[in-house]
């Protein structure tokens, strides 16, 4: 997923989720050489190919989450990506929105194996792109507020999540990935697709 708006000044810090799982969700990832990997676009099969669950002990995995996390810092305005974004059908994803401007709960760099929605409220519509459909935006109705199931790469462990606002929206939007959906499947119809004036 990629965010539009101004970046988030020091005085819109968001909120640290205060999680306790939090502190140690990255452990996996010093030692694993991430790469930056092609980003795949519409109309490529593995976008509408739902993935496969994954174990997120496996070496491989933490490999694919790495790489995950190395593709998106080299995107500018990327928030979002999901292992379908480059090239492989599995359920991983990874967001970072501390940088967004209308994110509030906000857990960081996340990378998440195996996410499942359990609860979802507050719906809005609200603008999104995406590195996988560079050239369009479309308005997408979305859960304001979510609660969300994982694992972690590398060790496993199984967590749960509640946010809120741009961090909701960018999971959902991830998830959809891991399940061979586009935002572009979520809009109401031709009239919530936009040409996209600047992609950042």
């Amino acid at each position: 997923m990629t965010g539009t708006g101004r970046r988030a000044s020091a005085d819109d810090a968001p909120i640290v989720a205060p999680v306790v799982w939090l502190a140690d969700a990255l452990d996996w990832l010093p030692g694993t050489d991430g790469r930056v990997r092609p980003a795949v676009r519409s109309p490529d099969p593995v976008l509408a190919t739902a993935g496969a669950d994954v174990d997120p002990a496996e070496p491989v995995i933490r490999t694919l989450a790495a790489d995950l996390v190395a593709t998106m810092a080299a995107a500018p305005g990327c928030v979002g990506l999901a292992a379908q974004q480059i090239g492989v059908a599995a359920r991983v994803l990874a967001i970072d929105v501390r940088n967004h401007p209308k994110t509030r709960t906000c857990h960081r760099l996340l990378v998440l194996c195996n996410a499942e929605i359990v609860a979802a409220s507050h719906w809005q519509k609200g603008r999104e792109g995406c590195l996988s459909v560079p050239d369009l935006t479309g308005d997408v109705q979305r859960a304001g507020r979510l609660v969300v199931s994982g694992h972690l790469p590398g060790s496993g462990r199984a967590v749960t999540l509640t946010t809120d606002a741009f961090e909701a929206r960018a999971l959902q939007h991830e998830i959809d990935h891991c399940a061979g959906a586009l935002f572009l499947d979520r809009v109401s119809g031709p009239h919530a697709i936009f040409a996209r004036k600047v992609y950042r």
